[in-house]
């Protein structure tokens, strides 16, 4: 690829100074789970957030997991969020034999729309999840007073959002408890699978701990059923290296947004993104909106220019969700976005250069 859609040789390059002598200190010690880098990561992270604790995972979708079980969520409970998340999101519902319960976005952000959200709502719904896509906070403003009111607790799904920033505070840290994930390819990004669990109860925060050691926290004693959901002290290296230059890096993807949103903003037939007001966005994605996407991502593709589509499906639409008998025209915001989004290459390395020829690309083959 003549630019690719994501560079993270680039990131590592950066880091590597800081985290292969922890690596070589951990191998020499044998030290892989748990220990001092996992608890000191997991103290940084809680101090960049703004909450009392984190709990750190194996993955993402653990963490969701995780999150729902120590909010409560079991088997026959409703659990309300989005229809155009990564089926993570309801797959960890699923996984503990709760109902994702999917509802439409607004078409302006494409986060998850309150209004949908209060006429979701049952006597069997145990939580909403709001979900911070892109890389902008969902509007918890909004959603809290509605689940506040029905005594229901706001679960975010932060994996998208490391960094980002409302007028109520940074994304983590706006309701009962948070899951995020370090996938690689996020904001903060770990060498592998790796993922957390945030909140201010210090009681979520214990089972979350318990539930992620097979449901113990004393070694053979077993409280609960739980799960190996451990993280690894090699990813915790990472993650504390990349977290010291996390800021920065967003910055960084602040800026590339805004050169985009100057490049692009002549050309007819491209939808720009847009952030909600009071937020700060960390871009984890750059999203446009284009007629005939998939020759429009060909193109791109046939010009060496890297491109991702998130999502194509959205999950109430997918085969693993066919069961809940769903059907076209039910999400029209949101499917109407999945038939037209399409991702650019966005990092904090991309250079000025390479969004020349990303937008150069765009423009020929969006107007040719």
């Amino acid at each position: 690829m003549t630019v690719p859609f994501l560079d993270l040789a680039a990131q590592q390059a950066e880091i590597a100074d800081d985290v292969l002598p922890v690596w070589q200190r951990l191998l020499t010690t044998a030290a892989f789970i748990g220990g001092g880098e996992v608890d000191a990561f997991e103290r940084e992270y809680a101090d960049y957030i703004g909450v009392a604790h984190v709990v750190g995972v194996s993955n993402g979708t653990d963490a969701l997991e995780l999150a729902y079980r120590a909010a409560g969520v079991g088997p026959g409970d409703e659990v309300v969020m989005p229809a155009n998340t990564f089926i993570a999101t309801a797959e960890a519902a699923s996984r503990i034999g709760a109902v994702p319960v999917f509802v439409d976005v607004d078409d302006e952000f494409l986060l998850m729309d309150p209004d949908a959200v209060a006429a979701a709502i049952t006597p069997r719904t145990r939580a909403i999840v709001p979900v911070h896509l892109f890389g902008q906070t969902a509007p918890v403003d909004r959603i809290a007073p509605i689940a506040d009111a029905h005594g229901i607790p706001v679960i975010e799904d932060a994996a998208q959002a490391q960094g980002a920033v409302s007028s109520a505070g940074r994304a983590g840290a706006l309701g009962r408890i948070a899951a995020t994930s370090f996938y690689p390819g996020k904001n903060l990004g770990a060498a592998g699978d790796a993922g957390a669990v945030l909140t201010d109860d210090p009681g979520a925060a214990a089972l979350v701990r318990s539930l992620g050691a097979h449901g113990s926290s004393t070694k053979y004693v077993h409280d609960h059923i739980g799960v190996n959901a451990r993280l690894d002290a090699v990813q915790a290296a990472v993650l504390r290296a990349k977290l010291r230059r996390l800021d920065v890096w967003n910055a960084a993807r602040r800026a590339a947004a805004a050169r985009y949103a100057g490049l692009l903003a002549d050309v007819d037939g491209i939808r720009l993104p847009s952030v909600r007001p009071g937020n700060e966005d960390v871009w984890h994605l750059y999203v446009v909106r284009v007629a005939d996407r998939d020759r429009v991502a060909a193109g791109l593709g046939a010009a060496g220019i890297g491109v991702g589509i998130h999502y194509p499906t959205i999950v109430p639409l997918t085969e693993a969700y066919a069961d809940h008998g769903h059907r076209r025209g039910q999400f029209p915001v949101a499917e109407a976005a999945a038939d037209t989004i399409l991702s650019l290459p966005m990092s904090p390395h991309l250079t000025e250069g390479q969004q020349e020829d990303v937008t150069r690309a765009l423009r020929s083959v969006v107007t040719g």
